[in-house]
Protein backbone atom coordinates (compact mmCIF):
# COMPACT_ATOMS: atom_id res chain seq x y z
CA UNK A 1 0.00 0.00 0.00
CA UNK A 2 1.04 3.52 -0.85
CA UNK A 3 2.42 5.33 2.00
CA UNK A 4 3.58 8.67 0.12
CA UNK A 5 1.98 11.61 2.11
CA UNK A 6 1.05 14.30 -0.35
CA UNK A 7 -0.09 17.89 1.48
CA UNK A 8 -3.37 17.80 3.08
CA UNK A 9 -3.53 14.10 2.23
CA UNK A 10 -4.34 11.05 4.76
CA UNK A 11 -1.31 9.18 4.50
CA UNK A 12 -2.51 5.31 4.09
CA UNK A 13 -5.91 4.67 2.42
CA UNK A 14 -7.55 3.58 6.03
CA UNK A 15 -7.29 6.65 7.57
CA UNK A 16 -9.92 9.26 6.65
CA UNK A 17 -12.50 6.25 6.37
CA UNK A 18 -11.11 5.07 9.96
CA UNK A 19 -14.24 4.27 12.48
CA UNK A 20 -12.56 2.01 15.09
CA UNK A 21 -13.49 4.48 17.79
CA UNK A 22 -17.48 3.80 18.27
CA UNK A 23 -17.91 7.07 20.64
CA UNK A 24 -15.96 9.07 17.87
CA UNK A 25 -17.45 7.54 14.37
CA UNK A 26 -21.17 7.99 16.08
CA UNK A 27 -20.05 11.45 17.10
CA UNK A 28 -19.59 12.23 13.55
CA UNK A 29 -22.52 10.53 12.25
CA UNK A 30 -24.17 13.05 14.35
CA UNK A 31 -22.46 15.82 13.18
CA UNK A 32 -22.94 15.31 9.79
CA UNK A 33 -26.60 15.26 10.02
CA UNK A 34 -26.50 18.11 12.01
CA UNK A 35 -24.10 19.98 9.37
CA UNK A 36 -24.66 18.43 6.29
CA UNK A 37 -21.40 20.62 4.54
CA UNK A 38 -18.67 19.47 7.27
CA UNK A 39 -15.79 17.56 6.58
CA UNK A 40 -17.26 15.36 9.58
CA UNK A 41 -14.60 12.47 9.29
CA UNK A 42 -11.15 11.71 10.41
CA UNK A 43 -8.75 14.61 9.55
CA UNK A 44 -5.71 14.37 7.01
CA UNK A 45 -2.30 15.52 8.17
CA UNK A 46 -1.29 19.02 6.12
CA UNK A 47 1.94 21.02 5.26
CA UNK A 48 4.89 19.87 3.71
CA UNK A 49 6.00 15.83 3.36
CA UNK A 50 9.64 16.62 3.60
CA UNK A 51 9.20 19.08 6.73
CA UNK A 52 12.01 18.74 9.24
CA UNK A 53 9.25 20.32 11.71
CA UNK A 54 6.21 18.93 12.78
CA UNK A 55 3.23 20.29 15.02
CA UNK A 56 1.46 17.67 16.86
CA UNK A 57 -2.00 18.68 18.24
CA UNK A 58 -4.77 17.44 20.31
CA UNK A 59 -7.84 16.91 17.75
CA UNK A 60 -10.03 18.41 15.22
CA UNK A 61 -12.29 22.03 16.49
CA UNK A 62 -15.99 21.14 15.75
CA UNK A 63 -16.22 24.21 13.64
CA UNK A 64 -12.39 24.60 13.02
CA UNK A 65 -10.87 21.08 10.94
CA UNK A 66 -14.06 19.36 11.51
CA UNK A 67 -15.54 21.64 8.90
CA UNK A 68 -13.24 22.45 6.74
CA UNK A 69 -10.75 19.31 6.62
CA UNK A 70 -7.77 20.95 7.36
CA UNK A 71 -6.21 21.33 10.62
CA UNK A 72 -6.51 24.10 12.68
CA UNK A 73 -8.38 26.11 9.85
CA UNK A 74 -10.73 28.05 10.64
CA UNK A 75 -11.58 28.27 14.01
CA UNK A 76 -9.93 30.49 16.80
CA UNK A 77 -6.99 27.60 17.65
CA UNK A 78 -5.22 28.36 14.00
CA UNK A 79 -4.88 32.38 14.85
CA UNK A 80 -2.24 32.28 16.62
CA UNK A 81 -0.36 29.20 15.24
CA UNK A 82 -0.30 30.37 11.38
CA UNK A 83 0.37 33.67 12.29
CA UNK A 84 3.72 32.39 13.93
CA UNK A 85 4.35 30.59 11.18
CA UNK A 86 4.45 33.08 8.63
CA UNK A 87 6.32 35.26 11.34
CA UNK A 88 8.92 32.73 11.37
CA UNK A 89 9.20 31.83 7.43
CA UNK A 90 7.48 28.20 7.71
CA UNK A 91 4.28 29.18 6.00
CA UNK A 92 3.62 31.66 2.64
CA UNK A 93 0.29 33.61 4.36
CA UNK A 94 -0.65 34.64 8.15
CA UNK A 95 -4.05 33.36 8.25
CA UNK A 96 -5.64 29.39 7.66
CA UNK A 97 -9.77 30.15 6.83
CA UNK A 98 -10.08 27.93 4.52
CA UNK A 99 -8.43 25.00 2.49
CA UNK A 100 -8.90 26.92 -1.24
CA UNK A 101 -6.92 29.71 0.64
CA UNK A 102 -3.96 28.91 -0.74
CA UNK A 103 -1.97 28.31 2.24
CA UNK A 104 1.56 26.49 1.64
CA UNK A 105 3.81 25.40 4.88
CA UNK A 106 7.11 25.37 4.10
CA UNK A 107 9.49 22.61 5.59
CA UNK A 108 6.25 22.34 8.50
CA UNK A 109 3.80 19.47 8.89
CA UNK A 110 0.80 19.68 11.21
CA UNK A 111 -1.22 16.77 12.34
CA UNK A 112 -3.06 15.64 15.42
CA UNK A 113 -3.27 13.28 18.07
CA UNK A 114 -6.27 12.17 17.35
CA UNK A 115 -7.73 12.74 13.82
CA UNK A 116 -11.85 12.79 14.60
CA UNK A 117 -13.72 15.22 16.29
CA UNK A 118 -14.56 14.12 20.26
CA UNK A 119 -17.31 15.04 22.13
CA UNK A 120 -16.57 18.24 23.93
CA UNK A 121 -13.11 18.33 22.49
CA UNK A 122 -12.29 15.75 24.96
CA UNK A 123 -10.36 12.08 23.62
CA UNK A 124 -10.91 9.49 25.65
CA UNK A 125 -7.41 7.48 26.28
CA UNK A 126 -8.02 4.38 24.71
CA UNK A 127 -9.46 6.67 21.96
CA UNK A 128 -5.52 8.12 21.70
CA UNK A 129 -4.35 5.29 22.28
CA UNK A 130 -6.61 3.84 19.19
CA UNK A 131 -5.29 6.39 17.24
CA UNK A 132 -1.60 6.49 17.79
CA UNK A 133 -0.87 3.87 15.26
CA UNK A 134 -1.64 6.69 12.97
CA UNK A 135 0.64 8.93 13.96
CA UNK A 136 2.93 5.62 14.04
CA UNK A 137 2.51 5.68 10.63
CA UNK A 138 2.98 9.46 9.81
CA UNK A 139 6.33 9.45 11.24
CA UNK A 140 6.80 6.03 9.42
CA UNK A 141 6.59 7.54 5.98
CA UNK A 142 8.15 10.76 6.85
CA UNK A 143 11.39 10.09 8.53
CA UNK A 144 12.78 13.61 8.10
CA UNK A 145 11.21 15.54 10.97
CA UNK A 146 14.02 16.86 13.37
CA UNK A 147 11.97 18.38 15.63
CA UNK A 148 8.42 18.15 16.69
CA UNK A 149 6.36 20.35 18.38
CA UNK A 150 3.65 19.34 20.71
CA UNK A 151 0.25 21.52 21.53
CA UNK A 152 -0.05 20.03 25.18
CA UNK A 153 -0.13 17.20 27.35
CA UNK A 154 -1.84 14.77 25.26
CA UNK A 155 -0.30 15.27 22.41
CA UNK A 156 3.12 15.42 24.11
CA UNK A 157 2.14 11.92 25.53
CA UNK A 158 0.88 10.73 22.17
CA UNK A 159 3.94 11.64 20.50
CA UNK A 160 6.27 9.64 22.90
CA UNK A 161 3.80 6.83 22.12
CA UNK A 162 4.71 6.61 18.60
CA UNK A 163 8.73 7.13 18.92
CA UNK A 164 8.01 4.30 21.66
CA UNK A 165 9.66 6.26 24.56
CA UNK A 166 8.30 6.57 28.10
CA UNK A 167 6.83 9.53 29.17
CA UNK A 168 8.67 9.86 32.43
CA UNK A 169 11.34 10.37 30.83
CA UNK A 170 10.38 13.63 29.00
CA UNK A 171 8.12 15.24 30.92
CA UNK A 172 5.48 18.07 29.84
CA UNK A 173 5.79 21.57 30.81
CA UNK A 174 5.18 24.36 28.92
CA UNK A 175 8.82 25.08 27.20
CA UNK A 176 10.10 22.32 27.53
CA UNK A 177 12.96 20.91 25.18
CA UNK A 178 14.09 17.45 25.26
CA UNK A 179 16.93 15.70 23.15
CA UNK A 180 15.97 12.54 22.08
CA UNK A 181 18.01 9.55 21.75
CA UNK A 182 17.97 9.67 18.29
CA UNK A 183 19.82 13.14 18.21
CA UNK A 184 16.02 14.81 17.24
CA UNK A 185 14.13 17.23 19.70
CA UNK A 186 10.87 16.95 21.13
CA UNK A 187 9.63 20.85 22.00
CA UNK A 188 6.24 21.08 24.40
CA UNK A 189 4.18 24.35 24.31
CA UNK A 190 0.60 24.36 25.70
CA UNK A 191 -2.30 24.24 23.03
CA UNK A 192 -3.23 27.16 21.30
CA UNK A 193 -6.67 27.08 22.13
CA UNK A 194 -9.68 29.93 22.69
CA UNK A 195 -9.51 29.13 26.15
CA UNK A 196 -5.53 29.24 26.57
CA UNK A 197 -5.06 32.89 24.68
CA UNK A 198 -7.83 34.57 25.74
CA UNK A 199 -6.83 33.74 29.46
CA UNK A 200 -3.67 34.57 28.41
CA UNK A 201 -2.39 31.26 30.04
CA UNK A 202 -0.87 30.98 26.77
CA UNK A 203 0.33 34.90 25.01
CA UNK A 204 1.53 34.90 21.41
CA UNK A 205 5.32 36.27 22.97
CA UNK A 206 4.85 32.69 24.97
CA UNK A 207 4.07 30.68 21.96
CA UNK A 208 6.52 32.93 19.61
CA UNK A 209 9.57 32.14 22.04
CA UNK A 210 9.15 28.29 21.40
CA UNK A 211 8.53 28.48 18.09
CA UNK A 212 11.98 30.94 17.55
CA UNK A 213 13.83 27.48 19.69
CA UNK A 214 12.39 25.51 16.90
CA UNK A 215 13.70 27.52 14.55
CA UNK A 216 16.89 27.58 15.97
CA UNK A 217 17.38 23.90 16.68
CA UNK A 218 16.40 23.42 12.58
CA UNK A 219 19.07 26.07 11.69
Amino acid sequence: MNTTLHEGSCGRADVCSCRRCARLAAHLVAIKAQYPDYHAAPVPSFGDPAARLLIVGLAPGLQGANRTGRPFTGDHAGILLYQTLFDLGFSNQPTGLDPADGLRLKNCRITNAVRCLPPGNKPLPQEVRACNGYLQQELEAQPQPRVFLALGRIAHQALLQALSLRAGKYPFSHGACHELPDGRWLLASYHCSRYNTQTRRLTPAMFQAVMVRARQLLD
